[in-house]
């Protein structure tokens, strides 16, 4: 059981991290919402819970809660640039399906 940061996605984490001043990492979950019926939800964490999973990507700490590891287990997170958008990619091998526009999935 996994989660885990190409060294671009965690580079890119810390260099937030550092201008943010705080932070133990962030937090990957999931939440109910979208045509496909769940979406990823990523924010900074400046207090671990206790119930809290852990891994580590070159340095850098992802969180997630227990029961979002079922559905994101084995995730890899990515930073990419395309033309002129850019930002997070989630390689998640547990996705059966995913809306058109790429912002919600299901398992």
């Amino acid at each position: 059981m996994a989660i885990t940061l190409t060294q671009k996605a965690a580079d890119h984490i810390r260099n937030f991290l550092t201008k943010r001043g705080k932070g133990e990492g962030i937090r990957l979950g999931v939440k109910t919402s979208g045509c496909s019926g769940m979406a990823y939800v990523l924010e900074f964490v400046d207090v671990v819970n206790t119930d809290d999973l852990a891994f580590d990507s070159f340095g850098v700490k992802v969180f997630t809660d227990p029961k979002s590891l079922v559905y994101i287990d084995g995730t890899e997170l990515d930073y990419v640039k395309e033309g002129l958008n850019e930002g997070f990619k989630f390689y998640n091998p547990n996705v059966q399906n995913e809306c058109g526009c790429g912002e919600s999935f299901n398992v």
